[in-house]
């Protein structure tokens, strides 16, 4: 049987706790691949220092996604160090995910794990697309992993399955409860581009909810962090080689504001701060932490969080931006952060038709953000889950690494089509949410397509039978239709 004694590595090697990673540090943090600028609703050009929106993802390059098919059902990642199976196979339940690890012989290797979420999250990509919820078709999409060295997967559709049901499964357990007290695990979805909180046991439509996995194999030390404080304005993790603000930035602000912000941040003898990439916030997230259980938000207390009041009024801790936008239909109206606080959303109970505010994703998820707008205009949220939007995120800045500064990019793509719902307010006549929870395509009205009842419902507030509901057709109270799934 054959095992792994190093891994194959870029630029400089060293052996940390059993480890080879690269330039000896054991947490390395892989770029976004995000290489297309926005502004706050469209592809630009790559913005110049000192420009509106410069200092965004694009405009920094770190190390980049390499792997290696070893051509026996493995893949290496030679920035982490980490090695994982190619194909996730058939969808499994939660069980089934933790208990296949010990059974796992791919490549001839018996120590697979299920991975964490840190470990998971190493391989996604900002480069891929939203798509449609409720689309049928995967044509043109693009998945936010690497489909041409994994067999990605999108969900099922002809077995009646969302193109977005492509939840993959992590050890990583939620120490709170989601929903009304499910037992949760954070899982990556590769399809949306997310993460969030799923149940481990509850079940879907009479069966039991399903997730794909790819195990994995090696470095140990991934996603673990080494803090310690530089002064009293700064914090070095010596896992990834990132310097942090010790303090967030006090108030929220609009995608652009947190740019300047960092950008133009002079603190402890630095000026180079930079807000961070999805990826490199994420590597901050402590997940034995939560509001619920240890009163704290989901980081070390090494740093200082601004306590907020949320949407019902409990202490909580706030959403913090990052550099990369959430693209979708080629456009960038939104962009990705990561909830220390809980992970907030507005279910409908659709026997009674009351909404409750709840912690539907943990602390911990990633979701995106409107980089402008009125938050107040999305009262109940958006999405299948009623995603608290608050626009206004609060900024954690970083520095170090590998990052060098690009001012040049790919040329810039003709972009077809509306605005995305991101981009579009509440519409106004009918449920104020009606319309811009569901329009997807931006046109200011609801298809067959977008609609998420049952198809009588809809042929019921289509009154004049032209294909859409429009805004003076939208219902009085909550949509009706099925409960929305977990996204």
């Amino acid at each position: 049987m054959r095992t792994m004694t190093s891994c194959l590595v870029v630029g400089a090697a060293a052996l940390v706790s059993g480890v080879v990673a690269v330039a000896g540090l054991p947490y390395t943090i892989v770029d976004t691949g995000q290489v297309r600028a926005y502004d706050a609703t469209k592809e630009i050009a790559l913005p110049h220092p000192g420009k509106p929106f410069f200092g965004q993802d694009a405009n920094y390059k770190g190390n980049q996604p390499s792997y290696r098919d070893n051509g026996d059902g493995t893949v290496r990642d030679r920035v982490t160090g980490l090695m994982w199976q190619k194909s996730p196979g058939p969808k499994r339940t939660y069980r089934q995910a933790v208990t296949g690890a010990a059974k796992c012989r791919t490549g001839g290797h018996d120590d697979w794990r299920l991975p964490s979420v840190k470990e998971l999250y190493s391989l996604i990509l900002f480069s891929g697309e939203d798509p449609d919820a409720m689309g049928a078709s995967t044509k043109g999409l693009i998945p936010f992993i690497d489909a041409k060295t994994f067999d990605f997967k999108y969900g099922d559709t002809a077995n009646g399955q969302r193109v977005i049901d492509s939840q993959w499964a992590t050890s990583t357990k939620y120490v709170s409860k989601t929903m009304h007290g499910n037992e949760t695990m954070f899982g990556v979805n590769f399809a949306d581009g997310r993460i969030k909180g799923y149940p481990t046991s509850a079940k879907m439509r009479g069966r039991a909810k399903t997730y794909y996995v790819l195990y994995v194999r090696g470095n140990t030390a991934y996603g673990k962090n080494d803090f310690r404080a530089r002064g009293k304005h700064s914090v070095m993790d010596r896992a990834t080689g990132l310097s942090w603000t010790q303090r967030d930035s006090g108030k929220g602000m609009t995608w652009e504001e947190a740019l300047a912000y960092a950008e133009n941040l002079d603190l402890g003898g630095h000026s180079d701060w930079r807000l961070p990439t999805a990826k490199e916030l994420h590597s901050l997230v402590d997940y034995s932490r939560s509001p619920d259980t240890t009163r704290s938000a989901a980081i070390d207390p090494i740093f200082h969080l601004t306590q907020i009041k949320n949407e019902g009024g409990k202490p909580d801790f706030a959403c913090y931006w990052t550099g990369s936008t959430h693209t979708r239909s080629g456009m960038g109206s939104a962009a990705a952060y990561i909830a220390f606080g809980r992970g907030l959303g507005w279910m409908t109970d659709r026997r009674t038709g009351k909404r409750a505010l709840l912690d539907v994703h943990g602390a911990g998820c990633q979701r995106s953000d409107p980089k402008a707008g009125d938050a107040s205009r999305y009262p109940y949220g958006r999405g299948p889950q009623g995603d608290v939007l608050r626009i206004r995120n609060h900024v954690l800045c970083v520095r170090g690494g590998t990052a060098k500064v690009q001012t040049e990019g790919p040329a810039l793509r003709v972009v077809t089509g509306r605005r995305p719902p991101e981009a579009h307010g509440p519409e106004r006549g009918g449920h104020p949410d009606f319309v811009s929870r569901l329009d997807r395509d931006g046109d200011g009205a609801v298809s067959a397509k977008e609609f998420d009842g049952p198809a009588r419902h809809f042929k019921h507030l289509d009154k004049n039978g032209d294909g859409k509901i429009s805004k003076d057709e939208a219902p009085k109270g909550p949509p009706p239709g099925r409960r929305p799934n977990r996204r």
